[in-house]
């Protein structure tokens, strides 16, 4: 058999050659396109559920929302397991799926379960599904921190939120983006019990307003000289003085407002967990990539979309993107090895040349490692692969078989 090769490749000297010039041109363009990781992807695909509800205890939780979710999402099939956590006022679920599974095609099947599952929740609960993600899926964080006191927790969360964050998932590969620390905005009505029960007014009362305003509604439509205007009702709260001015109800033929039973401020939310970077306050940005992206490439596209954000923030916020970067550990692992495969390279030309004694044989001989490279990177693009540490470590591996089976192809 491998004389019949030898013999092959020996009479049809051009064809070989041409067929390998190929392989080495398409394996050059296949290995700069191919994505880079640390480490392959070893998670199962999984759907995450994640469900808030606030003002509950861990009991509450796990038996008013956890168990109705997960008694739907028993009997999906292709489902391998399915884990819970419940704390307070939040819900996670895992739903694990086979491997090979599609994934697009399992978050359809348990979209389709949580439809089902609502009617058995408790009001205003509604479960979400979490964003595409992996094991390796948090490829960079980013730290915003302002220089002076000018800026307050809440104004820097509220930068992280609508500049920052936006702009980021416009990235092609980017899954999600967390924002932790600083103050989120909230409007809190301080309710006052004495003027309540002077005015003769309930929580109940108070909850129903506060629930139906900043809603635009429609009051049909008005046919004039021919025409036809929409007519609307504009209910959208933009500031707190919207908020103050909503009736509640009537009090011996009064109005009374919001404002006459309460206190509304601009403040931030009751804060659970925070942010810092190097000892000082700030908002810290999460970065998720989708399961197949290379993490480089997008890291490369994040560095350049804050670069073209930072301009138009104000002068005391400063970004820093270098809290966390998976990419500089991912460079650094593949620059050692290789620099190790081009040390081993040098190394075996020498042994060739030294007991061969021959520098055409030699030559022919260490064509065999890169070529096999190229063609591995073909390989690689054809199941799915990605260069990762633990790809590469089995090419420099493969090193001494290959040199050993070109001795023996160039002696025959």
């Amino acid at each position: 058999m491998l004389n019949s090769i030898i013999r092959f490749a020996l009479n049809h000297r051009l064809l070989v050659i041409a067929m390998t010039a190929l392989l080495i041109v398409y394996g050059s363009i296949t290995l700069k396109n191919l994505p880079i990781d640390v480490f392959p992807d070893i998670t199962k695909p999984t759907v995450t559920i994640v469900t808030e509800s606030h003002g509950m205890a861990p009991e509450e939780v796990e038996t008013r929302v956890t168990l109705p979710i997960e008694s739907f999402l028993n009997g999906i099939p292709g489902v391998e397991r399915i884990r819970s956590q419940s704390g307070i006022g939040l819900s996670a679920i895992y739903v694990e799926f086979e491997w090979g599974a599609d994934i697009y095609r399992s978050r359809q099947l348990v979209q389709e379960k949580l439809n089902l599952s609502k009617e058995r929740l408790p009001k205003d609960i509604t479960p979400i599904m979490g964003p595409i993600g992996s094991l390796m899926g948090q490829i960079q964080q980013i730290a915003l921190t302002t220089s002076s006191n000018q800026i307050s927790p809440m104004e820097l969360r509220n930068l992280a939120e609508w500049v920052v964050r936006p702009r980021l998932m416009t990235i092609q590969g980017v899954s999600q983006v967390i924002a932790i620390g600083g103050g989120l905005k909230q409007y809190q009505v301080l309710v006052s019990a004495e003027k309540m029960n002077r005015f003769q007014l309930t929580m109940e009362q108070l909850d129903k307003v506060l629930s139906q305003i900043s809603q635009n509604t429609t009051g049909g439509f008005l046919e004039k000289s021919g025409q036809e205007f929409l007519v609307r009702n504009i209910g959208i709260v933009e500031s707190i003085d919207d908020i103050k001015q909503s009736l509640i109800g009537m009090h011996f033929g009064k109005p009374v407002l919001v404002s006459d039973i309460a206190e509304v401020i601009e403040a931030p939310r009751i804060k659970r967990g925070d942010g810092s970077f190097n000892g000082n306050p700030s908002v810290v940005l999460t970065v998720q990539k989708q399961p197949d992206a290379d993490t480089i490439t997008i890291t490369k596209a994040v560095e350049k979309a804050i670069a073209e954000i930072t301009p138009s923030l104000p002068k005391d916020v400063v970004i820093h993107t270098d809290v966390f970067k998976q990419s500089n550990f991912i460079e650094a692992s593949i620059n050692g090895i290789q620099g190790k495969l081009k040390f081993g390279t040098v190394l075996v030309f020498i042994v060739l040349f030294v007991f061969l004694a021959n520098l055409r044989m030699s030559v022919i001989t260490l064509t065999a490692i890169p070529v096999s490279f190229l063609v591995t990177a073909i390989v690689f693009k054809i199941f799915g692969l990605t260069v990762n540490t633990m790809t590469l470590g089995g090419l420099a591996i493969a090193i001494g078989e290959l040199v050993d089976d070109s001795i023996v192809d160039v002696e025959n």
